[in-house]
């Protein structure tokens, strides 16, 4: 079988960088598809740049807290951005708005921790979204990795993976749960892409039969 091809992506974080470890991990033992060729984080100090420097990944600062407006922060982040030339760009646990240069529309992928359109939106990040969840009263919940667009978690939905809501859960216990749900899934779509089997139509995606080996073989 012949090898799954690699693609280079940058990763853009803004906290604890759990995500963005996942991924480099499974990188690393060859089961998500991709090289991490850089790191982008949102402000200094934060335990996800010590984490990417463990996987000998370069990390760059680009503190959202020096730019008047995001447009002038968006522009430094894809200016270091195109500087690597990657195929995606990842959004793990980032969380300031970005303006997306044309030449990255469906290029940028994020992982949010409800069953979007559900939960979604400026402010809901984290834990305040698993306790809206529970204050709901929802029967279950999940992640989506999505396509970034011009609105937060609006983007067209790539893959869902869902999880039941416990009785007896706290915001916390949920978070757990659905955070495994991640680690599974994000993966699973920077494979997808790689693999080129995501065709996006309007604001859905279709997810592609894996081809056949031998070229011209099937459609």
């Amino acid at each position: 079988m012949a090898e799954l091809p690699k693609i280079r992506a940058v990763i853009l974080i803004s906290g604890s960088g759990t995500t963005m470890e996942n991924l480099l991990q499974r990188a690393k033992d060859g089961t998500c598809h991709m090289e991490c060729v850089g790191v982008i984080a949102s402000k200094d100090g934060i335990p996800g740049i010590a984490r990417a420097q463990k996987f000998g990944v370069p990390v760059q600062v680009v503190n959202r807290a020096d730019y008047l407006d995001a447009q002038a922060f968006s522009r430094q982040v894809f200016k270091m951005v195109n500087a690597v030339q990657p195929d995606v760009v990842l959004l793990a646990g980032f969380l300031s708005y970005l303006h997306l240069p044309e030449r990255y529309k469906g290029k940028v992928l994020n992982i949010h921790p409800s069953l979007l359109p559900k939960y979604g939106g400026k402010g809901m990040y984290g834990i305040k979204v698993h306790q809206k969840v529970i204050k709901a009263g929802e029967k279950q919940s999940g992640c989506s990795v999505h396509y970034v667009d011009e609105v937060y978690d609006h983007g067209p939905i790539i893959l869902q993976r869902k999880v039941p809501v416990q009785p007896d859960d706290t915001p916390e216990t949920l978070q757990e749960r659905v955070m495994e749900a991640e680690r599974e899934a994000y993966p699973e779509a920077v494979n997808l892409y790689a693999e080129k089997r995501l065709l996006q139509v309007a604001q859905s995606v279709r997810i592609l039969p894996v081809k056949p080996e031998k070229a011209g073989a099937g459609k």
